[in-house]
């Protein structure tokens, strides 16, 4: 039967000739911009990037651009340059060495370098004096310190006028004037008078007292660290800590280089911030710098 079916001349099935249609046809080329294409929708339809997949263990993955922020958010009550000065609640101030100032006793303008608690580098300080007023004067020496960045735009400048010391004196203390930007005061720096004890008043710009540093009667310690204490305004509780840290004997007796280490809360003022590194450079030049031609160091009873 086979047979006689294929003899009475069934036609044949035929094929249309090339090109073949392709089963899969190619996407339309992408237009410019960050576009993505997908097969399921319609030609030519966009849809939202998405998230790469997944490893296991890995933290939940985020949108790419779900949320772009700024790296430094800067607040507009936060004076230029201070802004990072904001997210700290520590930094470190390290003298510099100076050779000459080390072989020969010839008192140099200080150096310093400013850290935060993880060694990034943070501002850089010198003090601007003529050497007449440093070698006649010795600590009690009018100066002004120029704080600036790493790159060195100008950041803060504190200004110390000269003045008597003398315990027995309260009507001539030490002072200290920040400013930031330069020209701009922030706050002041006013020691207390205290027959033993060295007592500051940290203020702000319009002279009222917001925090008090007290530090020990005896400012010189062999072997360990020389703490002052930063307390509220009515000193019923520490918020803070002025640290002078000891370099060892060497460098102690030989030199005039030192390392502060100062604390203070997360959310205080960055003004005040600034104005508490003002009172570690006046506790400095007061304490632990050398007093003038007879290479000692003031202590309290004569500061």
């Amino acid at each position: 039967m086979l047979l006689s079916l294929l003899c009475k001349g069934y036609p044949q099935a035929t094929y249309p000739s090339a090109p073949y249609p392709s089963p899969h046809p190619a996407p339309p080329a992408p237009t410019p911009g960050f576009n993505i294409y997908s097969s399921s929708p319609g030609a030519g339809q966009l849809v939202q990037p998405q998230v790469p997949p997944q490893a296991f263990g890995d933290p939940p993955a985020q949108h790419p651009h779900s949320a772009i922020t700024p790296y430094l958010p800067v607040s507009t009550g936060i004076p230029l340059g201070l802004e990072y000065l904001a997210q700290i609640d520590q930094v470190l101030i390290q003298q510099k060495v100076e050779m000459v100032e080390a072989f020969i006793g010839f008192e140099g303008a200080n150096k310093y370098e400013l850290r935060d608690g993880l060694g990034r580098r943070l501002f850089e300080a010198e003090e601007q004096s003529d050497c007449c007023t440093r070698n006649c004067c010795g600590s009690l020496r009018r100066l002004r310190l120029s704080v600036a960045e790493p790159g060195g735009r100008p950041v803060l400048r504190l200004l110390r006028p000269l003045k008597c010391a003398s315990c027995w004196c309260p009507c001539c203390l030490q002072e200290l004037e920040v400013q930031c930007p330069p020209g701009t005061t922030i706050g002041h720096v006013v020691q207390t008078w205290h027959p033993f004890t060295p007592k500051f008043s940290v203020q702000d710009a319009n002279k009222q007292t917001v925090l008090r540093v007290l530090g020990p009667c005896c400012v010189f310690r062999c072997g360990g660290d020389v703490n002052f204490e930063v307390k509220t305004s009515d000193e019923s509780r520490g918020v803070g800590r002025i640290s002078k840290q000891w370099g060892g004997l060497l460098k102690e007796v030989f030199t005039d280089t030192d390392t502060f280490g100062i604390q203070f809360p997360i959310d205080l003022d960055v003004k005040m911030k600034a104005v508490l590194l003002g009172a570690c450079f006046l506790i400095d030049y007061m304490f632990f710098e050398k007093a003038g031609h007879t290479g000692q160091r003031s202590t309290v009873l004569s500061s």
